[in-house]
This record gives structure tokens, C-alpha cells and sequence, in this order.
């Protein structure tokens, strides 16, 4: 059951960003040869105008296949010959729509938590003495944070919610951290700051403060989430294009497919299967429309790289040109997912 819902959560971001560049390019004008939902052999197939819609075996994806995509061409509605900013608009129509799907499903986590986190400190964790007294378990109080501090940034790094401390404290490896904090209306820096609960052993050990759920604090919350998982995928493709990661945690469809079925059969119940799942999808999505974006050929952004460079030449590069650099991206890309899938099948052997 859970391999079904991968499956249908990978073709609706794959369908949902193939349909942003096909309302795009329709009201562009751009000529749409076929609109498929999934891959593979044909299953049904219905022509309306000058498009094929199309329902393809494999659930994992689909295309938007648009007249002159690759090649150049007569027809004055092709997509090489639309305008520069119609086309830019085209390409970047696909990560939009991931990002709208990636908002949507975090307004569903956010409306399922039952009160509102926010970034201020509200309290450390400690027991009261007889002597009236508090001897706290946490390291932070002692080393320089305070309760109603909101936290801006940690170890150089902006703070939009709760998510990116999480992140923080998950892959770093000194449990000190530089913090920049908000304090009576006034930026203060905390170097050093050492966070550490002697109870737990845990990391966090101070509580945030919360917010009573309403439409007002949901939406305010949704978007500061939003921009943390944006945020934490920035940094984890940092890691991973300058060599901070470790090979083995480069993961692919099959790990995250892998991750999508454990969750769905380790749920205790259904809400909780459906916060997950939100979760992860939103995560997912996110993270699509941000790699699409990269300026790396092949991908969305590739060619939008393509279209600046035509924009500062004021002609556009050979198509035959263009071709060979992205054909080369995609090369690099498959090999990319080959090393990932065999990651995740190893990881799957060793579990």
C-alpha cells in the first residue's frame, strides 16, 4: 500500500509541474504536441485541437512535449519562436506550480499541529528546589540564552522557523553554536552558546513559545515553514555539490520511496499517516522545483541559463549547440541517479 501512495505522490509533483509548463505554453501561444501523465506505453489517449492527452502505464511522471522544444523551426508558434520572456516565463511555470503544491500541503501540517510554534525562546528545562530555587538541565540558559529571545540566526545561518534550529542541531557537529538572537527589540549576538539537556542528552532543551491556531497564525506559520524547507534543501544541495556529504546519504526515487512505505506502515493512526505524508510531499515538491531551477543542463534552469545568455547576445545560441550541452547535462544526471538508486537498493540490502 505504501509503494502505491510513492508512486501516486511522485505522479501528482511530476503531472502538477508538467501541467505548469502546459498552461503556460497554451496561454503563451505555444504549440502543445502532447500533455501525458505517466510514462511508458499508452494506456488512453484523446486528441482535442492540435494536443494529445495522454494516460501512460507508469505512474512516475509525465511530459509536456511543445512544437520546436529542441530543434528550431517554421512554425511561428513553436516554442524556440516565441519571445524570450514567454519562454523564460514557460520554463520557470513548472517550479511555480511544485511550489504551490509544496505551500498547500504545508498549510495541511501546519493546520494539523495542535497549537502554533513560533522561534522565541519561552523556557528552559529545570526542577524547582524546596529552597525555592530551579536547577536547570539545560545548558543553554547557562551559557548565554534567555527566555523570550528569538532566535535569527544560528552559526550564520537565517532562522525562519523551528525546522531550521531542528536541521541545525540534526547535522551539526559541535553541540556549541554562534547565535544572533532578538532581545527587547535589539539584535544581540551569543557566541558560543551551548545547547545540551543533562536529563536527555538531547540538543533542544528549551521550549518555543506558541501561538493559538486561527487562520491568521496558520498562514504566518505556513509560509515561515515553507521557507525553511526551501532553506534546508539549499543548504543540504550545498553540502552535497561541495563535497560535505557523505556519498551514502545521496539518496533517489527508491530511498524516498523506501522512506514514503515506512511511514505509512509505522503510522499509529491515520492522522498521523496523513501529517507525514504531507510532510514529505511538501518536502518533495520543494525540493523538485528547486533543483529544476538549478543552471545545470538539461534541467529547467539550464535552459533558462540559455535564455539569459540569449538576452545579454541579443541572438539566441545554435539549437544544435544547445543540444549537445544539454544532452551532456543529461548524460551527467542519469549517471547521477544510477549512483543514487544503487545507494538506495544497498541501504535496502543492509536494512
Amino acid at each position: 500500500m505504501g509503494i502505491v501512495i510513492a508512486l501516486i505522490i511522485f505522479g501528482l509533483i511530476v503531472t502538477i509541474h508538467e501541467f505548469g509548463h502546459f498552461i503556460c505554453a497554451k496561454l503563451s501561444g505555444v504549440k502543445v504536441l502532447e500533455f501525458s501523465v505517466g510514462m511508458g506505453p499508452k494506456l488512453l489517449q484523446k486528441r482535442k485541437g492540435e494536443t494529445a492527452y495522454s494516460l501512460r502505464l507508469l505512474p512516475v511522471g509525465g511530459y509536456c512535449a511543445m512544437e520546436g522544444e529542441d530543434a528550431s523551426g517554421d512554425d511561428p508558434r513553436s516554442f524556440r519562436n516565441a519571445k524570450l520572456w514567454k519562454r523564460m516565463l514557460i520554463l520557470v511555470a513548472g517550479a511555480l506550480m511544485n511550489f504551490v503544491l509544496g505551500m498547500i500541503m504545508v498549510v495541511i501540517v501546519v493546520s494539523m499541529f495542535e497549537v502554533i510554534p513560533t522561534n522565541q525562546v519561552k523556557g528552559f528545562y529545570g526542577v524547582e528546589n524546596e529552597d525555592g530555587t530551579t536547577t536547570y538541565y539545560s545548558q543553554s540558559c547557562q551559557t548565554g540564552l534567555r527566555t523570550n529571545d528569538v532566535i535569527v540566526k544560528m552559526d550564520g545561518v537565517s532562522i525562519y522557523s523551528f525546522l531550521d534550529i531542528d536541521y541545525i542541531f540534526a547535522t551539526a557537529k559541535s553541540d556549541e553554536h554562534d547565535l544572533v538572537v532578538k532581545r527587547e527589540g535589539k539584535r544581540v549576538e551569543l557566541p558560543g552558546v551551548k545547547f545540551h539537556n543533562d536529563q536527555t542528552g538531547e540538543s533542544m532543551d528549551f521550549g518555543f513559545v506558541t501561538n493559538e491556531k486561527n487562520p491568521l497564525t496558520i498562514t504566518k506559520c505556513s509560509g515561515k515553514v515553507f521557507m525553511s524547507m526551501g532553506h534546508i534543501i539549499e543548504l543540504s544541495l550545498k553540502q552535497i555539490f561541495t563535497g560535505k556529504a557523505k556519498k551514502e546519504d545521496v539518496s533517489g526515487p527508491v530511498g524516498v520511496v523506501s522512506s514514503i512505505n515506512e511511514t505509512t506502515s509505522e503510522a499509529e493512526s491515520t492522522g498521523d499517516a496523513v501529517f507525514m505524508l504531507a510532510y514529505m510531499t511538501a518536502m518533495i515538491t520543494i525540493n523538485v522545483g528547486i533543483f529544476n531551477l538549478l543552471p545545470i543542463p538539461g534541467l529547467d534552469g539550464g535552459r533558462l541559463l540559455f535564455c539569459f545568455i540569449e538576452l545579454i547576445r541579443r541572438k539566441p545560441v545554435k539549437p544544435e549547440h544547445e543540444g549537445y550541452v544539454h544532452l551532456a547535462g543529461m548524460i551527467l544526471l542519469f549517471g547521477i541517479m544510477i549512483f543514487a538508486t544503487f545507494n538506495d537498493i544497498m541501504r535496502l540490502i543492509h536494512k
